[in-house]
């Protein structure tokens, strides 16, 4: 076979492989647009000044949501407080610290079986260790601990692979200048790795936001007219509260449930996009 013929047949592969990806990316944007223009059109009759201010009536049928994502905000805010310092932690220690042996690859391993744990169990563990054992009850502290567990290898991994992307010559100069290694990391790589560390927490506490099985077991509750007021109390929460309409309140409101859909994805995604912002910005300010 002639060079020309097996550059036409590179370039061939090329080109179809560029039409299969560029598909395969067209029709991920197309379903994600279908399927928050579905929420969009459903819920936004239910969006209004009352809605999002007045309390639940009639079993969730009539009134509004304001006690659901004030509860959100509780457990998410405490999941994130405990979850992003022990998770940027461990992180850092494995990519920076972290001796490499048979102790540290089981570290790993046991990381990577925690993110596949399904949730449910997460709100079993919850339940026995933290509502019962530790005495918390159910209440927001003991969700958030819930969460925190089950958020916890997302972070940990994201911080490890953004540490990881920083190249060696970084460190290795800040070390030439006479920085000591502690100062190295925390002037130096954890700076030019933030966005990849606030990408993955971003995407960890999305998760954790959203799940209901975890906190079903741990402080979720189907009706409460008052606001919560420390993390001792127990809480209602934008997806229980979704689950909860659909599976126990018959004649349930079509319009309110997809609004409270829309609320939580509008939470989540302006969240989303702040982060992308600052970490675009980021990206801008650090050159290697």
């Amino acid at each position: 076979m002639s060079r020309t013929s097996r550059t036409r047949r590179a370039r061939s592969a090329e080109a179809v492989a560029r039409i299969l990806t560029g598909g395969a990316a067209l029709g991920v944007v197309a379903v994600a647009l279908f399927v928050l223009g579905y929420i969009v059109y459903n819920g936004i009759g239910a969006i209004d000044f009352t809605f999002l201010t007045d309390v639940p009536r009639d079993r969730g049928r009539e009134g509004g949501i304001l006690p659901v994502i004030v509860g959100t905000i509780w457990v998410t805010t405490a999941t994130a407080a405990l979850t992003l310092p022990i998770g940027v932690l461990a992180g850092i220690y494995l990519s920076e610290y972290a001796p490499r042996n048979l102790a540290t690859r089981a570290i790993r391993l046991a990381i990577t079986n925690m993110a596949g744990v399904p949730s449910i169990v997460y709100g079993l563990f919850g339940l026995a260790a933290f509502v019962l054992t530790a005495g918390l009850g159910r209440s927001i502290i003991a969700s958030a601990l819930t969460l925190t567990c089950m958020t916890l290898p997302v972070v940990i991994t994201a911080t490890e692979e953004a540490l990881r992307q920083i190249p060696q010559d970084l460190r290795q100069a800040s070390l030439a200048l006479g920085a000591t290694r502690l100062r190295t990391i925390y002037k130096v790589v954890l700076p030019a790795a933030a966005p990849g560390i606030i990408t993955g927490s971003i995407l960890g506490l999305a998760r954790a936001a959203g799940e209901t099985a975890p906190i079903l077991f741990t402080g979720a509750v189907f009706q409460m007219r008052r606001l919560p007021e420390d993390l001792s109390s127990q809480f209602m929460s934008l997806p229980y509260h979704i689950y909860a309409q659909v599976t126990s309140v018959p004649g349930w409101n079509r319009t309110l449930v997809w609004g409270t859909a829309l609320v939580l994805v509008a939470g989540v995604s302006v969240v989303s996009v702040i982060a992308a912002l600052w970490r675009s910005a980021q990206r801008r300010r650090v050159k290697w």
